[in-house]
């Protein structure tokens, strides 16, 4: 095929994470959308485990291409995939996603209204009965129905379920992989900030299995703090780092919209863990960054009395 005929170039990063692996390349495959016009790229970050018989078993389902890369995290690891991309548009999703068989039809049908834009899907859990899971689904609801009110102006989609038109997404450098975290928040800011739009498209679903246990939980969110800080630090967007009582209103009360009471207090009791597993990671990339700030400092002092040789 040559270059330039296909829509969409799926990318997804994995790390030793080949069942789950499996199961996002079954949806793919599954898709109804014509296969000549999208093609996957799965991009191996660094894996101990090998995926070559995970992806034999598609490679007549499937117009895929294999990159290896070191482990850099999975911003980097897109932003490799996106590079040997074909398509017009770029698709990302996670080795821990099913994207639905209607994923890359609705997020067509809406690029054609929406030219240019970045797209965003609706990210559900796939395993309701995890407590843990199911608390960060609850976040994630919250964020979007926060940010994206208004689904033709929004301001925020997470990396697993989003699209952009592959010449924009290079023309802004793609995802920043200084980021472990964050970085897709990182990249629609500057979309924003570049004069882009983000457009919700809801019927683009995606299914995330993700199983937490409590420890698993409290590091992904400390994770997520110490991604909100680097972002904040590094965009210079403390104006917008203050405390919005609304927000933490509805993600308090929303458990008992949904959920019988005692699964309902349960996982409020978790949401409390996830504010304080933020700001131990906030607090602790704050601190970090501050203390190698000051080392460096000292080590140019060094140099400059001559107490440290150069190189």
């Amino acid at each position: 095929m040559a270059s330039g005929d296909q829509e969409f170039s799926v990318v997804i990063p994995t790390h030793n994470r080949p069942r789950q692996l499996a199961v996002c390349l079954r949806a793919l495959a599954q898709q109804e959308y014509p296969r000549e016009r999208f093609e996957v790229i799965v991009v191996d970050d660094g894996s101990s485990t090998p995926i070559g018989d995970v992806l034999t078993a598609f490679e007549t389902r499937l117009a895929l291409t294999l990159v290896t890369v070191p482990n850099a995290g999975p911003a980097a690891a897109r932003n490799q995939g996106a590079a040997q991309a074909r398509g017009r548009y770029l698709a990302f999703t996670d080795d821990d996603c099913a994207p639905t068989v209607a994923w890359l039809q609705a997020l067509d049908a809406r690029a054609r209204t929406v030219p240019g834009a970045m797209l965003g899907g609706r990210t559900l859990n796939r395993i309701p009965e995890k407590l843990c899971s199911a608390a960060s689904q609850l976040v994630l609801d919250a964020v979007y129905a926060h940010f994206n009110a208004d689904p033709d102006r929004a301001q925020f989609f997470a990396s697993n379920n989003l699209a952009v038109p592959a010449d924009r997404f290079r023309a802004l450098g793609g995802f920043d992989a200084a980021f472990r975290t964050a970085e897709d928040r990182d990249l629609c800011d500057r979309w924003l900030g570049g004069g882009g739009c983000l457009v919700y498209e809801p019927q683009a679903v995606v299914y995330h299995a993700h199983p937490l246990t409590l420890g698993g939980f409290w590091r992904q969110h400390v994770a997520y703090g110490r991604g909100a800080y680097r972002f904040h630090s590094t965009r210079n967007r403390w104006a917008r780092c203050e405390i919005d009582g609304g927000f933490y209103r509805e993600l308090g009360l929303r458990p008992f919209s949904r959920d019988e009471r005692r699964r309902a207090i349960r996982l409020t009791l978790l949401l409390a863990v996830q504010q304080a597993a933020n700001a131990v990671g906030f607090l602790t990339e704050m601190l970090g960054q501050r203390w190698r700030g000051r080392e460096a400092g000292r080590d140019i002092e060094a140099r400059g009395e001559g107490r440290v040789p150069e190189g």
